[in-house]
């Protein structure tokens, strides 16, 4: 349980300081930029936390048609992990952001 708990913290930590990176470099505010990196750390987890898929279909094609041989084919399954729970987290932290933010309620900079 403990290491589960590091594992999402440390994930919400690198996702944070690599967007305040990011929006220093583009001279944002945080909170403008956080939904949609949001959305690219939440489809990296994703990406590297499932099996199978589109990935896995187009490499085994490949492997069978140089040797021959037919592979048996891997369904897609997500195996959700706590880094993948951060990365939701963070991305639904950045949506409200966003909302009060297109809604005018947080002033724009």
């Amino acid at each position: 349980m403990k290491k589960n708990i590091v594992i999402f913290t440390l994930t919400l930590f690198v996702e944070v300081a690599l967007t305040i990176i990011l929006a220093s470099l583009f001279s944002v505010r945080f909170i403008e930029l956080m939904f949609f990196t949001g959305i690219a750390f939440t489809a990296f987890t994703i990406w590297f936390s499932s099996s199978g898929g589109a990935m896995t279909r187009h490499i085994d094609s490949q492997t069978s048609a140089m040797t021959g041989i037919m592979m048996k084919r891997e369904e897609f399954t997500l195996s959700p992990n706590y880094a993948v729970f951060a990365s939701v987290t963070f991305l639904a932290i950045g949506l409200i952001f966003f909302v009060l933010l297109v809604t005018n309620i947080i002033p724009p900079a």
